[in-house]
């Protein structure tokens, strides 16, 4: 019992070192390009669907608006994205690559492999590491909600 509160015990303090160590990785990567690691992931979320509205794609980060919309205002001064009303629905606002958005995903394409190699594991172990930590965070979700 006494071994149920070591820190070293804890899945969720190996979890949270884990993302620690990335971001440490992907700091100088994402420098580069001029991007933080939140403004890299809207960015892809963009790569695999342009044109998805802000409350989508804060979904699909697990993002709330407030942090959002501050995160896509300096992708837009940056002149990566456009924000535009829905013309459908002007309540909804749209993010749409611009055309150095869909350029900036030329430098960036090798983020990915740069990862794999730091971790010094093969990618077919991180694709089965990934999909358990998937279901990890859905069942947590799930416990939450």
């Amino acid at each position: 019992m006494q071994d149920q509160l070591k820190v070293d015990n804890f899945i969720c303090f190996a979890v949270y070192t884990a993302s620690h160590a990335l971001n440490r990785v992907y700091k100088p990567l994402l420098d580069k390009l001029g991007l933080t690691y939140p403004q890299y992931l809207a960015m892809v979320a963009l790569w695999e669907r342009d044109g998805q509205s802000v409350g989508s794609l804060g979904e699909r980060l697990f993002l709330e608006s407030s942090t959002l919309t501050p995160l896509l205002k300096r992708l837009e001064s940056a002149g990566y994205i456009r924000r535009e009303r829905s013309s459908e629905d002007e309540r909804v606002v749209v993010i749409r690559l611009s055309e150095a958005g869909i350029r900036l995903k030329e430098n960036a394409i090798g983020i990915p492999g740069c990862i794999v190699e730091a971790s010094g594991r093969e990618a077919v172990d991180l694709t089965r590491l990934q999909a358990e930590i998937v279901a990890l965070r859905e069942a947590l979700n799930k416990s939450a909600a």
